[in-house]
């Protein structure tokens, strides 16, 4: 093998080792996980070529967005569910406080979700609490 031949070949697998670990480090390295909890939104089934379960829990509290003249918005924790076994527990729990355990990721892969944060189990269900800090007033009463 001739020295140009010996350099193209280095060059080559020094290129295809670099986009190894560029993907695995982009796409597959957990980048960090934890738990997030609050009220379960929504859980749905959709995409257009891969289909993926994709969710919003609603956290307690309010975030103020300052890129759209400071209004007030709820912290929602978007996520998608690779486990179909979790994905259909969850869509029985629409609506009640949860816990769940993620997983987030630098990247998102199409058959993965759409999202960075990866649930992969459910740690507690309970009742939604129902209890209501804004007094309702109808208009035969008076303030």
């Amino acid at each position: 093998m001739t020295t140009k031949g010996k350099i193209i070949s280095w060059v080559t697998a020094i290129l295809l080792v670099a986009a190894a670990v560029f993907v695995y480090f982009k796409f597959y390295f957990v980048f960090g996980e934890g738990v997030k909890a609050g009220e379960l939104n929504q859980i749905v089934y959709k995409g257009w070529v891969w289909k993926t379960y994709e969710g919003r829990l609603i956290q307690t509290g309010f975030k103020s967005n300052s890129k759209a003249g400071g209004s007030l918005q709820s912290n929602e924790f978007n996520f998608s569910v690779v486990d179909k076994a979790v994905a259909d527990s969850l869509m029985l729990c629409s609506g009640k406080q949860v816990e769940l355990h993620y997983k987030e990721y630098n990247g998102m892969l199409p058959w993965r979700g759409m999202q960075h944060y990866i649930v992969d189990r459910i740690v507690s269900v309970s009742p939604a609490s129902t209890v209501s800090e804004i007094p309702i007033v109808t208009g035969a009463e008076s303030l």
